[in-house]
């Protein structure tokens, strides 16, 4: 079960059809379900993402703690089990994380100007924090969402 700030995100989230206000006013926000690793129960989290072409940049930050978050090893555990929540649209994603250097601080660069805080957070993690792109799976509208 997500904590208490979580569920009133995903709740306003969904009942806003992707709008949420508060500190994530105007923020790009997605909602992640994974399948937990050890209970095998869907689990949802909200979740910055930086627009990447027909892709959504995630990164694994957990508010710069030294541990990566839940979601990640939720992830890692259940790669075939995710689906996305983008405004009023839901549908399935795969996850591929971004190994190349060049890519990788691309992302970061490009997040870090948008939300500087991501910068402190990165310093203060102590770790290589993964970035993963966001693949829409099936046929369903896979457009550009970097608009």
């Amino acid at each position: 079960m997500s904590n208490p700030f979580n569920e009133r995100v995903i709740e306003e989230f969904r009942a806003n059809g992707g709008v949420v206000g508060g500190d994530f006013a105007g923020t790009d926000l997605l909602l992640l379900t994974t399948v937990g690793a050890r209970s095998g129960l869907p689990r949802t989290t909200p979740l910055v993402y930086l627009p990447h072409g027909p892709h959504l940049t995630v990164f694994a930050l957990n508010g710069g703690d030294p541990a990566a978050p839940a979601w990640y090893h939720n992830l890692r555990a259940h790669p075939d089990r995710l689906t996305a929540e983008v405004g009023r649209d839901t549908y399935p994603v795969r996850a591929s994380e971004v190994t190349d250097e060049d890519e990788y601080e691309s992302l970061w660069r490009r997040q870090i100007a948008i939300e500087p805080k991501f910068a402190t957070f990165r310093a203060r993690a102590g770790r290589r924090v993964p970035v993963l792109l966001l693949h829409r799976e099936g046929g369903g509208g896979g457009g550009d969402v970097s608009v």
